[in-house]
Order: structure tokens, then sequence, then C-alpha cells
């Protein structure tokens, strides 16, 4: 068993606790990512993962926050819409979502949600170089993270969207709340469209297994293909894409992009 790559302080009577919850669990990067901060900040606190049965996630999280010390909980897959309901108070950005990522309890006992994988996932395409405004981005997934995802792409600019997700309804809802905003610019589509960049929102890739989520057979030399799986790094539609000589993009900077997102959230020192 190889050691890790950095050691966490034995927790105290007075660490403070983060929680991420999800299911599956094993592939969440946040708790390395976040306790080196705290680490090099030199905060007592300490992030653990906690796997929750879709079944369970209300008593989960209502459980979590009934614990004294905890200062706040992340949320991962398939959790995020369930997570809105756990909060007093809604980011614009987890409202335009309906979905949430992080809880924060406040200093009155309430607890405030936003959602910042959408902001994450920008950020990371920007630093890589990829523009976003005044683009045609063809979005394949409208689960939680790909509706925090197509907000904010709205938010920085996109030109035009196109929405493609299994569930009929969903991906519905999601391009109608996003319509009443940028009329004009959103699509639903039952098959993705092919974009300046193509992006798999969903969990298919997660297994070695999976199909791809989009062939990328016959997508134009311009096009970026990005997934936001971190876990495998490169991912069966990357290594696909990369393979026919397009640009790609794997999903790690929409995770690293968000730490100093959560430090401010989370009011760390």
């Amino acid at each position: 068993m190889s050691a890790p790559a950095f050691a966490i302080p034995s927790p105290t009577g007075s660490t403070r606790l983060y929680a991420v919850v999800g299911n599956p669990i094993e592939q969440v990067m946040a708790p390395s990512l976040m306790n080196r901060l705290f680490l090099d900040r030199n905060v007592d606190a300490v992030l653990v993962p906690v796997k929750a049965e879709a079944s369970g996630i209300a008593a989960v999280i209502e459980g979590l926050k009934l614990i004294g010390n905890l200062g706040g909980i992340l949320v991962t897959v398939p959790h995020k819409f369930a997570a809105c309901g756990h909060a007093d108070h809604l980011s614009e950005r987890a409202e335009l979502a309906q979905s949430a990522n992080a809880l924060r309890r406040e200093a009155d006992g309430s607890w405030s949600a936003d959602n910042f994988d959408g902001a994450g996932f920008v950020a990371g395409l920007l630093k890589a170089g990829y523009a976003v405004a005044g683009k045609m981005i063809s979005l394949v997934g409208a689960g939680g993270a790909g509706v925090s995802i197509a907000a904010a792409l709205m938010l920085a600019g996109t030109a035009d969207l196109s929405i493609t997700d299994v569930d009929e309804q969903r991906m519905a809802a999601l391009a109608d709340r996003l319509a009443q905003r940028w009329p004009g610019r959103i699509r639903a589509s039952s098959m993705p469209i092919a974009g300046d960049i193509m992006i798999n929102a969903t969990p298919i890739g997660l297994q070695p297994e999976d199909l791809l989520p989009f062939s990328v057979d016959n997508l134009p030399p311009r096009t970026v293909v990005s997934d936001i799986i971190m876990k495998p790094a490169e991912t069966r539609l990357l290594a696909a894409a990369r393979a026919r000589g397009l640009r790609v993009h794997p999903g790690l900077p929409m995770l690293t992009e968000q730490i100093e997102l959560y430090r401010q959230f989370f009011r760390v020192p």
C-alpha cells in the first residue's frame, strides 16, 4: 500500500469538520485538494468522504447538519438536486441550476447553498485557452453538474447552447428555465448537435466498459471535446477525440478551479 501524498494532522476536539456526500464516492478528489488547502493554510479542519444512497440522502444531510462542529457539506453525484431542498437560502447560480454542490452553516444556524461546478468548469476552459463567449456549445447531460455548467456558460456569454439528456423531461425543464432568461439561444435536442465545444456532463465514462456518451467521428477539426469525469483522467471519450486529432479538455480543472471558490464560500482563512 503506497503512502499518502501528505499527512493530515490528527483531528482534535476543536477540529472543524467538512463532508463530501455522494454515491459512488471512491472517485472524488475534493478531500485530497481541500485537506491540502487546510494544511497549507494551517487551518484546523478536515474534509471526509461520506457514501450515501439516494434513498437515505435526506437523513444523511439532516444528520450532518446536526453536528455542532460541521462547517459545511460538499455534494456530488447523484445528490445535487436534492441538496437544494436542505438549504434555507439559494445563490443565483443554485437557483438557476436548481442544483447545489455546497452547503454552508450561517451564524444564525440557517444553511446557504451554492453551485460551483459551472463556474469551475468555465474557469478551467478559459485558463486552457478555450473561449466560451460567442461560441456554439453542445452539452450532453442535464444532471446535477450539467445544469450548473449550462447556467455558467450562458452567464459567460455563450451564443448558442444545445442540451441533450436521456431524461427528456429533465432536459426540457432546464432548456425552458434558461430560455426564459436567454430567449432564442437555448435548444433541447434528442441528439447532440456539433458545436465549437462538446461537453460530456454525464457519468458515462466512469467505468471502463462504458460506451461513448456521443460519437466524435464526424466532428469538425476545430471542435474541443471536454469531459467532466476526473477519474480516469483520460476517459474513452477523450482518448477517441485525441485519436482523431481533436483538442481535448479533461475533468480535473473543473474541480481545481473550484477550490478557491470553496475556500471563500466556507470562509476558510
